[in-house]
């Protein structure tokens, strides 16, 4: 039984989402397995995520050329080496109340004669991948996102990669933080959940981790600051998340407004702070975002090979009919559970468990 499936990335980039797909078209086209399985795989890769179908004319050559591409070993063999997406992606949404364009969505899965959706994508797109499974689209989700915010899954890729960015970047404004003696206020991602920062700021030691699950009161950050210096320490590093807000203040935005999910795009607190501690004080303090930096790069051997286990994963929930469910990370072992439940909530911080609300740092005991 030949079965044509399709494979997408949707939303942020990120590293790891190359690795799956390589790792998915080598598992399906495995050739001692096809016998086994009765089924012989046409994958077709989606040029730019949602866009991609949305735009493509089906019965077009020229359209099927720029909007999709059939993936084969020979094609994706050195993929999973490098970070992005080769596939390409956009961050478009297909049910955007504003611009709904679902019904072009799924006429062209249907004229496309795609059998399986894959969709890589963190918790808005795989809402897509969820509301086409009710339109009775076989869809499989694989969580990707740097943020970690999906639950019912302990792991997301990307994640490992951009923590590792951060604590390099950090490790090297150290050097010119304590050349001049400056306090670096260094603005991670995050909208809801400070996963990033807070794993980040441990593995770099920055001095004060500053998350959205819990506003932080300027005052208590100079304060720290202040007792940092008067101890004799040259310098400070304090690393808050995007989505970071002082108390009684909202989240500090960009001026671009809202994506077709309905979120302001965040950025700037930073920035904010660090004219705040500046203000208060006589210290000199430098802001650094990194935004989509963290985002870049080769994946790191941990988020290469969760998109290998991802991806092979994904070829067999289709064996098995196991639509409408995610790939997951479950206990060390890899799982399938309902889109559904997974799209329920955020995973983010337990501040009661992780996060020392005093001193604005990680929380390290034995529970």
């Amino acid at each position: 039984m030949k079965v044509k499936v399709g494979i997408l990335s949707a939303g942020a980039d990120c590293p790891g989402i190359n690795s799956a797909i390589h790792w998915f078209v080598y598992s399906a086209m495995d050739r001692d397995l096809i016998p086994e399985r009765g089924m012989i795989f046409d994958i077709i890769g989606i040029i730019d995520g949602w866009k991609g179908l949305i735009e493509v004319k089906p019965d077009k050559k020229d359209s099927l050329n720029k909007w999709t591409m059939k993936l084969t070993p020979e094609i994706v063999r050195t993929w999973d080496r490098y970070g992005g997406t080769r596939l390409g992606t956009t961050r478009i949404n297909p049910f955007d109340p504003k611009n709904d364009k679902s019904d072009i969505l799924i006429k062209n899965i249907k004229a496309l004669g795609l059998d399986a959706l894959v969709v890589i994508g963190g918790f808005d797109n795989l809402g897509v991948a969820y509301r086409l499974y009710r339109e009775n689209i076989n869809v499989v989700g694989i969580p990707k996102t740097i943020d970690k915010d999906l639950s019912e899954t302990d792991y997301t890729l990307g994640f490992d990669s951009a923590v590792n960015i951060i604590t390099k970047d950090i490790d090297r404004l150290r050097i010119t933080a304590g050349s001049h003696s400056r306090i670096f206020i260094v603005e991670s991602m995050g909208r809801k959940a400070g996963w990033l920062a807070l794993e980040g700021g441990e593995a770099s030691g920055a001095n004060i981790i500053l998350i959205p699950e819990h506003d932080f009161v300027i005052e208590r950050v100079v304060e720290l600051l202040k007792v940092r210096r008067k101890a004799g320490e040259r310098y400070s590093i304090v690393l808050i998340s995007e989505g970071a807000k002082p108390r009684g203040m909202e989240e500090i935005k960009e001026r671009r407004g809202k994506d077709g999910f309905g979120h302001y795009y965040l950025g700037g607190v930073g920035g904010f702070l660090a004219e705040e501690i500046e203000k208060r004080t006589r210290l000199e303090v430098r802001y650094v975002a990194l935004r989509h930096l963290q985002r870049g790069g080769a994946p790191t051997a941990y988020d290469r090979r969760m998109g290998r286990k991802f991806g092979i994963a994904a070829v067999d929930m289709i064996v098995n009919d196991d639509f409408g469910r995610m790939v997951s990370l479950k206990q060390g072992e890899i799982a399938t559970v309902p889109l559904k439940k997974a799209l329920e909530k955020l995973n983010l911080v337990d501040v009661e468990k992780y996060y020392n609300t005093k001193n604005y740092k990680s929380l390290d005991r034995i529970l």
